[in-house]
């Protein structure tokens, strides 16, 4: 399989591709809208970043209690539950007079629930494209992932602009809800991967025999830690540029889709090792130039460059899967979403309380910095030759 038409051509890809596009429209349009009202509501930086990204601290508690969900129940089933869950607790959010503490009451349940998403949705994608298809697959999630974010940025921000954020809340619930219409009708029955029922126990066991190989241990810190400080500086952007933070987000996502293209579909295979240290150093330095005052193109230009440094962690995606077992990719691959959703929250807290310190535009610096020197420390660890798996093959 080399090309997207193959892709598509492979039976439940196609739906499993809308259903997760529907969702991420509706996480995207949500999550533009909720950082406006809370930030026309509260004046905070900080607040308005939590708003953004608040809900993935639940992430951590969903990682230690949840995850053994991903392969041990049947994926149909789980999907369509997943993203109803999702589009009915955006109604709850959208309810007039909604006060502030509600919301965030609300958007920590949905990262609970959504702690186990990740592993669902990829642990799948496996199962559709074994083999070496899943990078290529994921690479046109990610895709899809930075095209969505464009569109739904750019109409999100039209649309409270003309509208109001509770009307854009309901147009991404009925989002949601679209999308679990789309997983029910269009995927079919499926075992779960794994037996045995789920449980706290079982997933506290795996987590450990995941996290106690060292290769595995730091490709996770790899896609965890210099990714999440530089999304602490898109946290910020809301109150970096009041009237025109959907611009910087669109240049972000645009970047980001750049990335995704070249490493899922023309990097060869063996320049993959060596092309991650400085995709994730591209990550910080573009923002240590923030510390200056940027004219909003120039900003852009920057955001853009440093958000194609993310196509590194599809790479170490697919480090991650050639360490792993077959019957625990689900979970491996949900413990790599919760743990990054959750540092990407922990490191939103920190931007928006820098930015409550200093200007927000040094915030972004010193967050640019602190994803360098996490790169710097993790670069010799990645490439010693017992952290590197042999390629898988490519099946006949």
């Amino acid at each position: 399989m080399h090309t997207y038409r193959d892709l598509f051509r492979v039976p439940e890809f196609g739906p499993l591709f809308a259903a997760v596009s529907l969702q991420t429209a509706a996480r995207t349009v949500m999550g533009l809208a909720l950082g406006t009202l809370v930030y026309a509501a509260t004046g905070s930086p900080l607040l308005a970043a939590l708003s953004l990204f608040g809900s993935y601290f639940a992430q951590v508690l969903g990682a230690a209690t949840l995850l053994s969900v991903a392969d041990r129940v049947p994926p149909r089933a789980a999907m369509v539950a997943l993203a109803a869950f999702g589009g009915l607790s955006t109604l709850a959010l959208a309810l007039p007079g909604m006060p502030v503490w509600g919301i965030f009451c609300v958007i920590g349940l949905q990262g609970l629930v959504g702690s186990v998403a990740g592993g669902v949705r990829w642990g799948l994608l496996g199962e559709i494209l074994p083999g070496s298809g899943y990078v290529l697959g994921r690479s046109v999630f990610n895709m899809s992932l930075g095209v969505t974010q464009i569109t739904g940025f750019a109409a999100g921000g039209l649309l409270v602009a003309v509208t109001s954020p509770r009307q854009v809340l309901v147009l991404a619930a009925a989002l949601s809800l679209g999308g679990a219409l789309t997983a029910g009708l269009g995927l079919s029955r499926r075992p779960p991967r794994a037996t045995g029922r789920p449980s706290v126990g079982q997933t506290w066991r795996v987590n450990a025999e995941l996290w106690s190989m060292p290769a595995r241990r730091h490709a996770y810190l790899a896609m965890w830690v210099p990714n999440g400080l530089v999304v602490g500086c898109e946290a910020i952007f809301i109150p970096y540029a009041p009237g025109a933070a959907g611009v910087l987000f669109v240049a972000g996502a645009a970047g980001m889709l750049a990335g995704d293209v070249l490493m899922g579909r023309f990097l060869p295979v063996r320049w993959r090792t060596r092309t991650v240290t400085p995709l994730q150093l591209l990550l910080g330095v573009p923002y240590l130039l923030f510390a200056l005052s940027l004219p909003l193109p120039v900003a852009a230009v920057a955001v853009a460059a440093a958000s194609f440094g993310f196509g590194g962690g599809l790479l170490l995606q697919e480090r991650l899967i050639a360490l792993t077992p077959a019957e625990l990719r689900g979970q491996a691959l949900g413990l790599h979403s919760a743990g990054l959703l959750t540092f990407q929250a922990v490191a939103a807290s920190i931007a928006g309380a820098v930015a409550g310190w200093l200007p927000v535009g040094l915030a972004m610096a010193v967050m640019g910095a602190l994803s360098l020197l996490a790169t710097l420390y993790l670069a010799p660890r990645l490439r010693r030759r017992d952290q590197v798996p042999a390629p898988e093959p490519v099946p006949a």
